[in-house]
């Protein structure tokens, strides 16, 4: 059935949108229970500060205030403090350095936003008037907000438990080829690198709705999860807020995460606990500007980096420095960051023989840092393509050319820092790039542009990512707390239709389309037939959730493996009722038939007689109901070229994206439509991060962008019209082909916006976001060294 009209391959609208676009949507701040509350937080404005005392007897005697609850006293009910569930030793052999995160608290706040007290009440408004009326004395102490401050002698100190503010020193690589390929260079590029930090502000902020019933001693909690599953497994065995049977998760519809909503946070605690301390169901929607100050933010590396080349350009050895600020406290996934999602990509595309990487992480007095759509990828990505473009103008070498001549050429291609890529063909999707671009033309056009006054320039991004999130075995023994399986169950009804129960969790990506369009290839039967069921833990059984483009190469796998076994008794009772060979038995277009026969019975009815279970072979079980779980052999490596061509009006600073070209490899496409969608928000995030955001605090750690007045998103009219394609190498690590779609826009889009724009202005003085002001500032830097030529 490949190619057909709802299969693989199709170009199907995506089902869930109906309800989406008509506000049928169900998102957690939509549900509502009998008797329920509301909870506002009470925060601190101060970056770093020590709790005198906290004073709530005037909040407590407000109108409809149910109760208002400290850290003193979760602490007394025995709640757990927050962890980081990936650990990561430094070269030295010490574990790393995780500070103490209560989900309140009570003594020592480290960053503006943390909280320190709830306040319940029956309506929202009363909540957050009663939260006002908290008095919260603080001593101030001094803040650090950049990574590299916190590591001077006599910076401000955030935890006890990590002197001089290091989390961990960590490395990969061999120094000693490393240091040996440096000493036979012809030549080295040297650059230092900022990965600007960014807020992820998905369409629909935090929530949660957390319900006690008392009678059963059962939590249920309504929230904007990713994963439901680990969230429950965190909260019972890590926060001891609920026996793991005794606790519900459901992520109903969720607008958007890119990273952020994979984590437990504070609030989704604290209002299960509230809920049982005060007997009636607690509620909490975050604000903006609430997000902007507790969500877990992005990137945010300093680097220093050098490539050595030999005489014919070819890339002998890279050496990489990074700091990163992880923020006041360890994220649940973000000592994994800049680690084994960042330094083990740091070869990209290319055949580089040595690489040795050293990381420090850091406590700042800021929000927290974990993954954010790429995660350690796009720092990755972003790092080793500016040395690739910067290296090629040093040397006086065609960028194109020059990742030409050092790209991999036969795989598997193991190299220097763990990643054994599977599959690929790098000049396929370079060349796919140029001839879009009209690469060769580009040189008529850059004169054009003088004529009009304007500055052209063209960048080149070459990325690779990992994705589909490796063996629970491999990551296992770098320090994951989790495996990184998934789990399908499949459950065919009695009149042929279809349940499929599945551990990813969708919040924008299309499962509820592109997982069934997977069922309708292999059975022949409509999509309308084929209903998905996800995010909650009392229907599913367990599964790993939605992060790091897993859902295809993953989730989809485990469905593979419950659709074959499905297929295989399926096929066992046609046989029977046939009165034929099994081996004989095709599954056709929903009808299973007998070869060389015109004998055949629907899909439908051999459902039935499963269940009716009147003439089953001997010995089976009626009903026609599979489960599996897949554990992926291998990250997945999907990988691509992307082309910038930019005008600079060098009177403004402003840039203008005139033309950008996205060629990727993502194996086998199960639905090209969604995938173009996927990658037109990813570079949409990409520009935004080149171009636009950053998250700023001052020298006292007060967030200057915590509102969309300040903190610049994109707009349609700061993006192009992308011009997107495909070429195909299929992974050979899983029965459907897939590498992944969902970051790897964001992942290659930053370096070539800002390999074009530094082209374009005649300097590398520049870092992200390339504001216009940004821009000025640096063209006037090269205007005086050209006239003095």
């Amino acid at each position: 059935m490949a190619g057909s009209v709802e299969g693989i391959g199709a170009r199907v609208q995506r089902r869930e949108d109906k309800r989406f676009i008509t506000g049928k949507g169900r998102y957690t701040d939509d549900m509502t229970v009998a008797g329920m509350a509301h909870a506002v937080f009470v925060r601190s404005p101060h970056a770093h500060a020590k709790v005198v005392s906290i004073d709530a007897d005037a909040a407590r005697a407000m109108p409809g205030v149910i109760a208002v609850l400290s850290g003193q006293e979760l602490v007394a009910d025995g709640v757990g403090n927050l962890i980081c569930g990936w650990m990561i030793h430094s070269k030295d052999g010490s574990p790393m350095k995780m500070g103490a995160w209560r989900a309140l608290e009570s003594e020592h706040v480290r960053h503006v936003g943390q909280a320190v007290a709830v306040v319940v009440a029956e309506t929202r408004a009363q909540a957050r008037d009663a939260a006002d009326a908290v008095e919260v004395e603080y001593e101030p102490l001094p803040a650090v907000v950049d990574a590299l401050d916190a590591l001077k002698d006599g910076a401000p100190q955030l935890h006890e438990e990590a002197p001089g503010n290091l989390i961990y020193d960590w490395e990969i690589g061999d120094a000693a080829a490393t240091e040996a390929a440096f000493a036979s260079a012809a030549h080295v590029t040297r650059m230092e690198i900022r990965n600007n930090r960014l807020v992820p502000n998905p369409m629909e902020p935090r929530a949660a709705l957390a319900q006690y019933d008392e009678a059963d001693e059962h939590y249920t909690l309504w929230t904007t999860s990713q994963n439901p599953h680990v969230a429950r497994l965190v909260l019972s065995a890590f926060y001891n807020i609920a026996p793991e049977h005794k606790l519900r998760v459901i992520a109903p519809d969720v607008g958007g995460g890119f990273g952020s909503k994979i984590y437990i946070y504070p609030e989704e605690m604290v209002c299960l606990w509230a809920s049982k301390k005060t007997g009636v169901p607690v509620k909490w929607t975050c604000e903006r500007t609430e997000a902007f100050l507790t969500d877990a933010h992005g990137r945010d590396h300093y680097s220093e980096a050098e490539m050595a080349l030999d005489a014919q350009n070819r890339i002998l050895g890279l050496r990489v420095k990074t700091v990163a600020n992880l923020g006041a406290y360890m994220s649940l996934f973000s000592s994994s960051v800049p680690t084994y999602l960042y330094a083990t990509l740091l070869s990209g595309q290319y055949a580089i023989p040595a690489i040795h990487c050293n990381v420090k992480t850091v406590y700042t007095n800021t929000v927290p840092v974990d993954a954010y759509r790429g995660a350690g990828r796009p720092e990755a990505t972003y790092l080793l393509e500016r040395m690739m473009e910067t290296a090629a103008r040093e040397v006086g070498m065609d960028p194109a050319e020059f990742r030409r001549a050092n790209f991999i050429r036969s795989f598997p291609h193991q190299t220097p820092v763990i990643m054994c890529y599977d599959a690929g063909d790098y000049d396929a999707s370079l060349e796919a790039a140029l001839s879009a671009i009209d690469y060769a033309g580009f040189a008529a056009r850059k004169a054009e542009a003088a004529r009009r006054g304007k500055l052209r320039g063209i960048g080149l991004s070459c990325y690779i990512e990992a994705c589909g999130i490796a063996p629970s075995q491999a990551v296992g023994s770098l320090g994951a707390g989790v495996g990184l399986w998934e789990s399908a169950e499949v459950r065919v009804n009695p009149v042929g239709t279809i349940e499929v129960l599945t551990g990813s969790h969708s919040h924008g990506q299309g499962h509820e389309t592109t997982f069934a369009q997977l069922v309708a290839e292999r059975f022949g039967v409509g999509l309308d037939t084929v209903a998905i069921v996800h995010g909650d833990t009392d229907k599913v059984q367990f599964g790993m959730g939605t992060y790091g483009s897993r859902s295809g190469a993953v989730g989809m796998s485990a469905i593979v493996k419950a659709l074959d076994k499905v297929e295989a008794k399926a096929k066992r009772i046609a046989a029977h009722l046939l009165e034929a060979s099994e081996g004989d038995i095709a599954l056709e277009g929903g009808t299973f038939k007998v070869a060389g026969t015109d004998k055949e019975l629907p899909f439908f009815q051999v459902a039935l007689a499963a269940y009716t279970a009147h003439n089953l072979p001997a010995g089976m079980e009626p009903g026609l109901k599979e489960g599996a779980f897949y554990d992926p052999t291998n990250f997945t490596f999907p990988a691509g070229t992307y082309v910038c061509e930019v005008e600079v009006d060098p009177e403004t600073g402003r840039t203008e994206i005139v033309d950008f070209v996205a060629a990727d490899d993502f194996g086998t496409i199960i639905n090209p439509m969604i995938v173009e969608g996927q990658v037109h928000g990813g570079l949409t995030q990409g520009i935004g991060q080149a171009l636009l955001e950053n998250a700023s605090y001052d020298a006292d750690g007060q967030l200057l962008s915590a509102s969309y007045m300040d903190y610049t998103m994109p707009r349609a009219d700061d993006v192009p019209s992308y011009r997107l394609m495909t070429t195909v190498t299929a992974c050979p690590g899983n029965p459907l082909g897939m590498k992944g779609c969902g970051e790897a826009g964001a992942i290659g889009s930053p370096p070539a916006v800002m390999n074009a724009i530094t082209d374009a202005i005649g300097t590398n003085a520049l870092e992200m976001p390339a504001t216009p002001q940004a821009v000025w500032a640096a063209l006037k830097t090269v205007r005086p060294a050209q006239a003095a030529e």
